[in-house]
């Protein structure tokens, strides 16, 4: 059994479409996906996850799939605030006082900005290859050259040219990015297509260029969220009860998650899948679950 029903949460800034099963009154755990995936990552994490009784959620991020912007006149941030504060809003909107949060790549930033800065709202987080809040104010610092080449496509994403071609290109170049940051992963090619449907978005194109050219300061953030830049800037800890799941074979690479070991000040486990890609839940769907699980 995967999800059972789809369901619309109106918060203040979007329609946002998620997938859901289990009992309504099961302990929350939310899944959060990220670029360039969406929800199908987690079709074989649900199973486990509501034989124990919980109530499992899957939102579409900003720029993905079904969800959308209610006003054709807000700004299509993907600066990281903008995702934190989705998440908290769609919190809000279902009643959720507090959830367990799971997450990687952009969902992963989602669940740890909403676990440092409301660790009240977050029973638990699992989060992928460490502390996925970005350090803006050092973003402009170079890292080995073995690993600014892996990075190609953000400065891609930097040019007019890197713009119209992810326009024109989008299921191609996403493609591209499966298959290279899962290397292992002999069948991301065909998952991909399971996928493919929501990088039509027609938002998807303006919220993933600004969310490559803010990080890097290169284009101002919607005003909306200047606050919660600035406390995000400060590097908060994450105190809530964490599993840091290291990919042992992601082709996005980087500094070790261990680096970030000092940011995460409460219970804390790091689990390392050796053969597993940038796409952790997809490609290892029972040992993510266990993960998940560990913190109901």
């Amino acid at each position: 059994m995967g999800f059972t029903s789809t369901a619309v949460a109106g918060t203040p800034i979007l329609d946002i479409t998620f997938e859901q099963a289990g009992p309504a009154d099961g302990v929350p755990v939310i899944l959060l996906h990220g670029f360039p995936y969406d929800v199908r990552s987690y079709d074989e994490v649900v199973a486990p996850l509501v034989a124990q009784g919980a109530r499992v959620l899957a939102p579409y991020l900003r720029g993905f799939g079904p969800t959308t912007f209610r006003d054709p006149a807000t700004p299509r941030s993907g600066q990281q605030a903008a995702l934190g504060q989705d998440l908290v809003d769609f919190m809000d909107v279902l009643g959720l006082e507090s959830a367990v949060l799971a997450g990687y790549d952009w969902g992963g930033r989602a669940a740890c900005i909403t676990a440092a800065l409301l660790p009240q709202r977050v029973r638990g987080l699992v989060t992928v290859d460490g502390y996925n809040i970005q350090n803006i104010a050092a973003a402009n610092e170079p890292t080995l050259p073995e690993w600014e080449s892996m990075l190609w496509y953000q400065y891609y994403f930097h040019s007019e040219r890197g713009r119209h071609g992810l326009e024109q290109h989008r299921e191609e170049l996403c493609s591209l990015l499966w298959r290279t940051w899962s290397p292992t992963w002999t069948e991301a090619g065909e998952a991909f297509a399971a996928s493919a449907s929501s990088v039509h978005n027609p938002d998807f194109v303006d919220v993933v260029i600004h969310s490559y050219r803010h990080r890097f300061g290169l284009a101002d953030g919607d005003s909306r969220y200047q606050r919660t830049e600035e406390l995000l800037a400060e590097q908060p800890p994450i105190t809530v009860p964490t599993v840091m799941v290291e990919s042992g074979a992601d082709g996005l690479l980087g500094p070790g998650p261990a680096a970030d070991r000092d940011h995460f000040t409460g219970p804390y486990e790091h689990l390392i899948l050796e053969d597993v890609g940038h796409n952790p839940p997809q490609e290892a769907p029972d040992r993510f679950a266990a993960a998940v699980l560990s913190l109901l």
